[in-house]
């Protein structure tokens, strides 16, 4: 079982997307109180399993850490996009104080990824795998796009 654990979570780690995820976590620390921390226990808040979910109130405003992390998110996804593609990609969030809003990232005037967030208070995946998952998921809808509408994401 811990064998198995060990594998997926190696395998999640090796995904595209969760390297982007890292890479945007270490480029927020700007003074390197991050340097001894390793990849897996900066990415952990992305985690909340069952156990973690029970401890977050079913209702509640997302804290602005919770916002940043959200972001840091899809800016993982909007850069994997970009280097699938090319194309630069912008991510806009807009979200309410109660933890609902919208999330779309914009390839010149094509929409790739238009995501409704909820519950964003709660915003999190069941292990790494799910998160890796997710993410890669969004890029591969992302990248579809492009290469579906070339001229829109051009201009």
């Amino acid at each position: 079982m811990a064998d198995a654990i060990a594998t997926a979570t190696d395998a999640a780690t090796e995904s595209l997307f969760v390297k982007e995820l890292i890479k945007q976590w270490r480029a927020q620390d700007t003074h390197g109180a991050w340097d001894g921390k390793s990849d897996l226990v900066l990415i952990d808040p992305y985690i909340v399993d069952k156990q973690r979910r029970r401890e977050i109130p079913i209702m509640g405003d997302p804290d602005p850490e919770t916002l940043w992390r959200l972001e840091l998110f899809y800016n993982a996804v909007a850069l994997s996009i970009e280097r699938e593609t090319g194309v630069m990609v912008t991510p806009m969030m807009k979200m309410h104080h109660e933890g609902f809003g919208r999330m779309i990232l914009a390839a010149g005037r094509l929409i790739v990824v238009n995501k409704q967030l909820r519950d964003v208070h709660r915003f999190g995946f069941d292990n790494l795998g799910k998160l890796a998952e997710d993410g890669e998921k969004l890029v591969a809808a992302g990248v579809e796009m492009i290469r579906k509408y070339p001229e829109v994401a051009a201009i």
